[in-house]
């Protein structure tokens, strides 16, 4: 079967339906200059074929310099457990580019409060044209964890387009 990306969004901070709080878990925010964005991303990223595990180093040498793109570490307990990042972009929008666990922490409840926190960090998120986010925005795939799609809908995400995956 051919693996299909599913684009899904929330139009509205009040869209979100938060997951029950976690303790412990938490984001916190860190710089692109950090090894652990990549680390976290390879370590999440290889079983999904994510983007990030076959970038050169030339390519995450672009993809950290993007300007706006903001980073958070999922922390429970101290401990690095995941990582986000989001982007925002012209007219409102900001994009969850990254979101994910380290594959010994999916399975213990973290992902539905962590994906709370980065979609509320994603609605704050500064633009550059001064424009109001109007939209929060993410896409995954049927290659990514099975967990994925159906965290993102509890959340309050819609579906607004679904495509083959890129080859």
């Amino acid at each position: 079967m051919e693996p299909i990306v599913t684009h899904l969004e929330l139009t509205a901070p009040d869209g979100l339906r938060p997951a029950a709080p976690v303790g412990g878990l938490a984001l916190e925010a860190i710089t692109a200059k950090s090894p652990l964005i990549r680390e976290l991303h390879l370590g999440i990223g290889a079983r999904y074929d994510w983007p990030g595990v076959s970038r050169s180093d030339e390519e995450w040498a672009r993809w950290l310099a993007h300007p706006l793109r903001q980073y958070r570490l999922v922390r429970h307990g101290g401990v690095a457990v995941g990582i986000a990042d989001f982007e925002p972009q012209p007219g409102g929008d900001v994009e969850i580019t990254t979101f994910g666990l380290l594959p010994e922490h999916v399975g213990k409840r973290l992902g539905g409060y962590a994906l709370t926190l980065v979609v509320r960090a994603a609605w704050e998120a500064a633009q550059a044209d001064d424009v109001p986010v109007r939209r929060v925005w993410l896409h995954t795939s049927t290659q990514d964890h099975p967990h994925a799609l159906p965290n993102y809908l509890r959340r309050g995400f819609r579906s607004f387009r679904t495509s083959p995956v890129a080859g």
